[in-house]
């Protein structure tokens, strides 16, 4: 098998417009990992880095989790401090405007709609970006209300702070807007997949610091006791083992249902009937469902505990303490809120009634459902209960790495690598890039990584 595996990405260098598309992919991520590194002039990264790394609850909190998804720009203070990530959340907010504006929607069945669509995506992202860039500006020049514990000061003495705002601003709102111009880059002129490939690389760069923490764990520096016999080990691998093959299996898994198409005539054409199937996701919403539930579920606590401070109050702080992680309110509203988002984000993407239209228009129908009403009821159906299916799966896999870190004790840089948005967000793009580079491997009749280029007795 891994020699199979070897010969295939041989095979990816013996195709010139294949190996160009890999080179050029491989040298913007390396200029993504640099925005992440070069500091933004002022700031002393180094402290708030250690003050991550020393504090678990940060690591596992609101900011730990924007921090992952910037590539550990946010601790280091860097260029890249705001990531992608207000550019994906522009999106996002274009994606739900155009299911509920009238006016969106016509634009996106438009030619060239779609484009212009993305045009306004991009200015969306420069407001967030300012908007995100002021807070996070501040935070860094009052360390201790962003980030609990910190004692110190982040800016350094002397610093102009008029100026160093005003510059900080322009600075990480570029750093945003070079990353999502070198993620449009990757995804025209590389192997696809741009935007999603800048947010993985960033959570891979976590990955030997973890594996040094998981080594750390059995085999400890001279003098240290370990804190974890060879059972543990074997467990948390083969737990690994399990986590990554359900999560490929999830994300591959589809409801593929028959659609059957009658001969129809257009004008003095005749359109031969066929047979198809209609593929129905069963983790169609993906990551984003743990995204909403941990960006809401951690403002309401933040907020109830400092008022609770401010007014003297210690029931409200009290209840804002038991929608922390590690109490059971949190992990009850927690799961609710991945089922409900789960839902939230299928209904707005699955459109069962146009899908309904657009078959009957075309001569197609189930068999066995009627076209119309019928067909969009049955759409439903199927796709509530495979949802279901989906959203117990995330719940499970968001909830993994947090019960490891709470009841095992394990790092959380160890922790989130058996589930959660890191191993969602990596499986499913490294899958999603095989499948782009497959596609290029079969074109010119190699083997591909998924399956065999050629089926016998098929051909």
């Amino acid at each position: 098998m891994f020699k199979s595996i070897a010969d295939t990405f041989s095979n990816c260098f013996k195709i010139p417009e294949l190996k160009s598309r890999i080179l050029f992919t491989l040298m913007l991520l390396a200029v993504c990992r640099l925005v992440a590194w070069v500091p933004v002039p002022g700031l002393d990264g180094t402290a708030l880095k250690a003050w991550f790394d020393h504090n678990q609850n940060a690591a596992g909190g609101v900011m730990g989790m924007y921090s992952l998804f910037t590539g550990g720009a946010l601790k280091k203070c860097a260029v890249g401090a705001l990531g992608i990530m207000p550019y994906i959340t522009a999106t996002i907010i274009l994606q739900l405007l155009t299911t509920v504006v009238g006016s969106l929607q016509k634009l996106a069945r438009e030619e060239g709609g779609r484009a212009q669509i993305v045009k306004y995506g991009r200015y969306l992202t420069v407001l967030l970006c300012i908007g995100q860039g002021i807070f996070m500006t501040l935070g860094w020049e009052h360390p201790e209300t962003a980030f609990p514990g910190f004692v110190g000061n982040l800016v350094f003495p002397g610093t102009n702070l008029w100026w160093y705002r005003i510059q900080t601003v322009i600075i990480i709102t570029t750093g945003t807007l070079l990353l999502m111009w070198l993620g449009e880059q990757i995804t025209e002129r590389g192997i696809g997949n741009g935007v999603s490939l800048v947010i993985t690389i960033g959570i891979v760069a976590d990955l030997p610091m973890a594996a040094q923490g998981f080594i750390e764990m059995f085999f400890p520096p001279a003098g240290v006791e370990a804190r974890y016999n060879y059972f543990v080990l074997i467990f948390l691998v083969a737990l690994l083992v399990i986590v990554v093959g359900s999560v490929v299996a999830v994300t591959q898994a589809q409801r593929k249902i028959p659609v059957q198409y009658a001969q129809r005539a257009v004008g003095r054409k005749i359109f031969q009937g066929g047979s198809s199937f209609m593929p129905l996701r069963v983790n169609a919403a993906g990551v984003m469902p743990i995204i909403f539930a941990q960006a809401i579920l951690m403002f309401p606590a933040m907020l109830l505990v400092k008022a609770g401070d401010i007014f003297n109050q210690k029931p409200i702080s009290d209840f804002g303490h038991q929608l922390e992680r590690g109490h059971w309110t949190y992990y009850a509203l927690y799961t609710l809120m991945i089922l409900f988002f789960s839902y939230f984000w299928v209904a707005t993407q699955f459109n069962e009634i146009q899908i309904a239209d657009d078959l009957k228009k075309h001569g197609g129908y189930i068999p066995g459902v009627r076209p119309g009403q019928a067909t969009s009821d049955f759409l439903h159906r199927a796709m509530s209960r495979i949802t279901l299916a989906g959203a117990i799966f995330l719940t499970v896999i968001a909830l993994v790495p947090q019960l490891m870190s709470q009841w095992l004790g394990i790092n959380i840089y160890v922790s989130q690598f058996f589930g959660g948005t890191s191993m969602l967000i990596t499986v499913g793009v490294l899958l999603d890039t095989m499948r782009q580079m497959e596609t290029h491997l079969l074109m010119r009749h190699y083997d591909g990584f998924l399956k065999k280029g050629r089926v016998k007795g098929r051909f």
